[in-house]
């Protein structure tokens, strides 16, 4: 039996919520084989394009006098509740297609964050849709947003993404992985929350994904950290004549690509960075990156890029 974290990419899961329902439950199918091999697994997800659809429709209510103004640590708790409501009904429905006795829970998670974190004054992780330049350009001179563009694909807004510091629920996941149920958890890196002499209080920012799932993997002391994205291997030289999928590689290969600016920081460098600070936690831990829609093969070995010590 083997500890697993599956994390899935916000873009992978599509731009509409009709479009992320067919892809989860095409997605469903794999992950509950992954789980009924007798595998403890929990399963993360990122929010970088549907928080910032939350946040830009309640905005614009906002600025219409339909609504009040909703905070923004409000809307990433949206953003895990509904991928996690999802995620959790289209494995409800394949355990039930299956005839397998298992549970399903999606636990709102809080990740504690610095608030002296450097971040907060360099805004760097992507949120919502892509934009022109032109179009980008007008919506921060109206809006006073900043946004930047995201290798290759369009600009973005861009938000604080602190480092996860503490996963509050981590005794809650523990628990439920030792009653095997299947746990969805970290949803889009985890709503970011504060300590200070009143408590815990959320303070708007998006937390990577990929480092909260690394967090959690080392946390559980998991044998397997895998980043489902949108391709099927990491590439050097991404988009080039001499384009190069990396099959499998060690830290210090990884870190050398690193150190070449091999990988986009919008895009692939977070996963290869959570990878390795996972399988750099502990003995005998690998990390894999492929595609959503490649698990299988990945798993089989016939897809994906291998990240080892």
């Amino acid at each position: 039996m083997s500890k697993i974290v599956v994390a899935l990419g916000g873009n992978a899961l599509g731009k509409s919520s009709a479009e992320q329902l067919e892809l989860v439950k095409q997605t469903a199918a794999s992950l509950i084989g992954l789980a009924n091999a007798n595998n403890q697994v929990v399963i993360t997800h990122g929010n970088g394009p549907q928080v910032g659809q939350i946040n830009l429709g309640l905005n614009y209510a906002a600025e219409n006098g339909k609504t009040a103004a909703f905070p923004f640590p409000e809307c990433g708790a949206m953003s895990q509740g509904y991928i996690g409501y999802q995620l959790q009904q289209s494995l409800q429905n394949e355990l039930h297609k299956h005839w397998l006795d298992k549970q399903v829970v999606t636990v709102m998670t809080q990740v504690v964050v610095d608030q002296n974190d450097t971040a907060f004054q360099n805004p760097t992780k992507p949120i919502g849709d892509f934009y022109t330049k032109e179009q980008a350009e007008q919506i921060e001179k109206e809006k006073k947003l900043t946004f930047v563009e995201d290798a290759g694909r369009g600009y973005r807004q861009v938000v604080p993404s602190p480092q996860p510091q503490k996963i509050m629920e981590l005794a809650s996941i523990k628990s439920l992985l030792n009653q095997d149920v299947l746990v969805i958890a970290g949803g889009g890196g985890g709503v970011p929350v504060t300590m200070s002499d009143q408590g815990l209080q959320g303070i708007p920012a998006v937390i990577d994904k990929d480092s909260t799932s690394a967090l959690l993997a080392d946390n559980l002391k998991a044998d397997k950290l895998i980043i489902l994205t949108a391709v099927d291997y990491v590439y050097v030289n991404y988009n080039q004549p001499n384009q190069k999928a990396l099959k499998s590689i060690s830290v210090k290969e990884a870190n050398a690509y690193i150190d070449e600016n091999q990988f986009s920081s919008g895009s692939m460098l977070p996963k290869v960075k959570a990878c390795l600070s996972f399988v750099a936690g502990g003995p005998n831990r690998e990390a894999i990156i492929t595609s959503l829609h490649g698990l299988q093969d990945a798993l089989a070995g016939k897809l994906g890029t291998v990240i080892h010590d």
